[in-house]
């Protein structure tokens, strides 16, 4: 089995060497790079499996790579945010990131946040749905929402709205198939961290909140209620 290509970007040398050393001898392959610019190159040279960008960077700044790196791919890409409460936070995952970490951060929290993203993209993209996102959709038949404005595809993991394609990333296509195995259902913040983002702990529920937004905008604004207090639910 090959190994997993990871891009890290961060321009401080003692974060970047540590972390790269540490992401190694957990059997990952790195490529680490110390400003945005040589990133965004590193990243069209050896189309990684995910990105490490931190927010901070010289030259390109961590919010414009994931932009530049999101036009191009849907690889899973992670922040690495010095401040939790940050708004670079809401800007990163806003610009396309699929979860972030903050610094400092304890080499075992980001392994496991990086193996979380890895299985959920290994189930949503390239060849469809995982045996639990299956599971979830049913029969595994086009799910139709709204006299046919929206039609999910789960086998061909496609959506449609109004006869068009939507192209969705693979955390977004995982958060869609949750809403659209229970429609009309509640789904709190809490279960689709649990559910999406394969957390088994309490994690940062703005990463729900932005990706429900991301969603909306490419599905409909009125696709998904929000039910205050409680979470979302799709309208069926």
């Amino acid at each position: 089995m090959a190994e997993t290509h990871v891009l890290f970007v961060e321009d401080d040398d003692v974060i970047r060497e540590a972390t790269q050393l540490a992401l190694e001898r957990d059997g990952f392959r790195v490529t680490a790079m110390p400003d945005g610019l040589s990133g965004l190159d590193a990243f069209r040279a050896h189309r990684p499996d995910i990105a490490l960008l931190d927010v901070m960077l010289p030259g390109m700044d961590g919010v414009s790579l994931c932009r530049r790196i999101r036009d191009e791919s849907t690889v899973p890409v992670i922040m690495l945010s010095a401040r939790a409460d940050s708004i670079d936070v809401v800007l990163g995952l806003e610009a396309g990131a699929d979860d972030y970490v903050t610094k400092p951060f304890d080499g075992s929290v980001l392994m496991a946040r990086i193996r979380a993203v890895l299985r959920r993209f290994g189930h949503a993209a390239g060849n469809g749905a995982g045996a639990e996102d299956e599971e979830r959709a049913g029969d595994g038949g086009p799910l139709v929402f709204g006299d046919g404005e929206l039609v999910v595809d789960t086998e061909g993991m496609e959506v449609r709205r109004r006869g068009e394609p939507v192209a969705l990333t693979p955390t977004e296509m995982r958060l869609l198939l949750e809403f659209s195995s229970a429609p009309n259902t509640v789904l709190s913040r809490d279960k689709l961290l649990e559910r999406v983002w394969d957390y088994g702990w309490g994690g940062d529920t703005r990463v729900v909140d932005v990706h429900v937004q991301r969603l909306r905008a490419k599905i409909g604004q009125d696709r998904i209620e929000t039910v205050r207090g409680f979470g979302y639910k799709l309208r069926g």
